[in-house]
Parts: C-alpha cells; sequence; structure tokens
C-alpha cells in the first residue's frame, strides 16, 4: 500500500479493534504489501486491513477454522472477537492471533516439510471449492502477453515468458499427478516458526487445488528433500513455472514491491539459464 493508504487503514484497523473492545493504544506494521499486518498493542492481536475491493478474506476465515479444528499447523483467529471479515472506511479487516516468533534466521529443511506435510494432510481432510493452479499462470499470462500491462517489458522477454507460461503449464498438465487443496504460496515469508506453537503457516488467501509439489517450488530447495514421495520431474517444472509467475509479477505495471524491477530482472536471467 502507499503512504496514504496505509495511514488510512491503520486509522481504521485501529478505530475498529477499539470498538470492539480491544486495547490499543500502539501500532506497529508487521507487513506491507497489498495488505497490511498490524500488531496492535497492548492487546497483543494481529490485524490484517486489505482494500475491501481486492479481498477474498471470507474464504480464508473459513479455511481457518476448519483447519484450526483438525490440529494443521495454521495461525490462528483472535477468539476475542467474533470471526468474520469486517468493513470499515472502504477495507477489510480481519483479527488473528498473534504469535511471538523466534529469532532463528532459517528453519530447518525437515522441519519445513514436517509442517508442510501436516499442512496438507489436513487439508486433504476438507470438502472445500478451490481455484486451480493454473488460473494464477493465466493470470501472469495475461500481464505478460500485453504491452499495456507490462510496458518496460522487452519484446524478447515478453516471448520467453510467455513461451515459458505456455509450454510448462502444459507439460505439468500432461503428467495427470494427484492434487489436493494447497497453500498455494507456501514460501518463507508466509512460515512463522512462533517461540511456543511450533511452525505456522499464514496467509490462506492463495490457496488452489494442484499438485503439492506445485507448494513444494514455493519452498526453498532442501525442503523437497525431506518430503516422502515427491517426484521430482514435475517438482522442478513446478519451480521453474513458479518462477515464471512471480518474474510476470514483477513486471505488472502496478507492481508496488520497491525493488521489483531489480527482481524481475534477475529471474528472467534464471529462467534463460533453465533453458541453455
Amino acid at each position: 500500500m502507499l503512504v496514504d493508504e496505509v495511514r488510512q487503514a491503520v486509522a481504521g484497523g485501529t478505530a475498529l479493534a477499539r470498538s470492539l473492545g480491544l486495547d490499543v493504544d500502539d501500532v506497529v506494521v508487521l507487513q506491507n504489501s497489498n495488505k497490511l499486518a498490524l500488531r496492535l498493542l497492548p492487546c497483543d492481536v494481529m490485524a490484517r486491513v486489505a482494500p475491501a475491493a481486492q479481498h477474498v478474506a471470507e474464504f480464508e476465515i473459513d479455511l481457518a477454522q476448519r483447519l484450526t479444528a483438525n490440529g494443521s499447523p495454521v495461525a490462528a483467529l483472535e477468539p476475542r472477537v467474533e470471526p468474520r471479515v469486517y468493513q470499515r472506511d472502504g477495507f477489510a479487516i480481519t483479527f488473528w492471533t498473534y504469535y511471538a516468533s523466534t529469532t532463528a534466521d532459517e528453519v530447518p529443511p525437515a522441519d519445513y516439510a514436517r509442517a508442510l506435510g501436516r499442512l496438507h494432510a489436513g487439508m486433504r481432510e476438507l470438502d472445500v471449492r478451490a481455484p486451480h493452479f493454473m488460473e494464477r499462470v493465466e493470470q501472469a499470462r495475461l500481464v505478460v502477453s500485453c504491452p499495456e500491462r507490462s510496458p518496460a517489458l522487452s519484446d524478447a522477454d515478453r516471448d520467453l515468458l510467455v513461451r515459458t507460461l505456455r509450454n510448462v503449464s502444459r507439460a505439468i498438465g500432461e503428467r495427470g499427478a494427484a492434487e489436493q487443496l494447497l497453500h498455494g504460496e507456501p514460501h518463507p515469508g508466509n512460515l512463522l516458526p512462533t517461540t511456543d506453537d511450533g511452525l505456522r503457516f499464514i496467509d490462506l488467501e492463495t490457496f488452489c487445488r494442484g499438485p503439492v509439489e506445485f507448494d513444494l517450488a514455493h519452498a526453498p530447495e532442501a525442503v523437497g528433500d525431506h518430503y516422502p514421495g515427491v517426484d521430482r520431474d514435475l517438482l522442478r517444472e513446478c519451480r521453474l513455472l513458479v518462477l515464471a509467475i512471480v518474474t510476470a509479477w514483477r513486471w505488472d505495471r502496478d507492481d508496488q514491491l520497491p525493488n521489483g524491477t531489480e527482481l524481475g530482472t534477475q529471474w528472467l536471467g534464471q529462467i534463460r539459464e533453465a533453458f541453455e
């Protein structure tokens, strides 16, 4: 979010929390991307604030409740307020349990794989409608195939991304791998190593359906070495596909990541190397 949006989101989230009986004297911005993650103090609650037009929080709340109930390693909703999406000042606001995190620089790959395996096992118990992961491929393709959406992308790089998204997604589909409900983006930024509650996955709004290798493609490479039953060739293809997807997003004219162009250029180089 931009500075003015952040200010408005913080004000809206604070006012709403107080109206619900939460004690809020201070707010710490934990994360700022397409939505804000706020730590409210001294009540010690995490609020997530997103523009109302963009949120899919109802699905996330329902999924979080179901996964918490079956013991899956996900962040829980805040029990002191009603578990629902609140609307205020043009924002969608949800309240979550705040977890103190450890100071460890990196989660051991074996622990990461076990946590993701537990999450996948919990998700297999749920009967939930979810978008297919190929819809994400199509969204990325629309960005890079339209010069108006990605004006800074050169013709050669545009062609590289379009071909990669098309050919790799086709190869993955032709494998006919088993599919299930997935987190969608279980990268390290969405894995919280808590001090008292173990590893917890957050940001469930990215959930989708596909092979587990698509989820593993978002994790550090060593995690796949500890996840049982992985199809190595499929995982390699999924890693390339995920790289092409996130590269496409970095060239979107509306991308607000501060170093997005730098990352997009770096990742284009990695995609080229994959075909050499």
